[in-house]
């Protein structure tokens, strides 16, 4: 192994590493960005141990993750009938979250939706019930993430060692 296998191999951990981070983080795209590394280390490997089949299945995972992403928010606020506004409310308040640390990153999505709900419908009750939505919907996506990455980790590790 020379230099830049070694390298290589090192951004691949990172990739993963960062990734595992970024499931919590909303800033980072973290499983895309542990799939990439995986797929690093399949090259790396010739597809010796992380082979196509489970490069499939880490792909599958990844993309099933994008989309619990995307829905987990948005499927919890329109249970309750959220305003377009809301959902927006909800987004601004997930980036200014991560200004605010654990709490802010926790807090501002829900704040976010229902001050985006109150401006459309200046209705306090349901905009308090959308933003509760709001956020028990993003809690139950970011439990089903950190599911869906360490079954991931999983798969690549049984792949690596197997």
């Amino acid at each position: 192994m020379n230099g830049i296998d070694l390298l290589l191999y090192v951004l691949a951990g990172l990739l993963v590493l960062v990734g595992l981070a970024g499931v919590v983080l909303p800033a980072l795209p973290g499983v895309p960005f542990m799939f990439g590394g995986f797929l690093l280390l399949a090259w790396l490997d010739d597809f010796t141990r992380i082979g196509p089949a489970t490069l499939v299945v880490l792909g599958a995972l990844t993309a099933l993750t994008v989309a619990v992403d995307f829905a987990a928010s948005v499927v919890g606020a329109q249970r309750v009938g959220a305003s377009t506004l809301a959902l927006a409310g909800a987004a601004i308040g997930t980036v200014l979250g991560l200004f605010g640390g654990l709490v802010g990153l926790l807090f501002m999505p829900l704040a976010g939706a229902a001050v985006g709900e109150f401006i459309a419908r200046r209705d306090a009750v349901q905009a308090a019930r959308v933003g509760v939505a709001t956020w028990l919907g993003m809690v139950i996506g970011a439990v089903a993430k950190v599911a869906i990455a360490f079954m991931m980790l999983g798969v690549a590790l049984a792949a690596w060692l197997l």
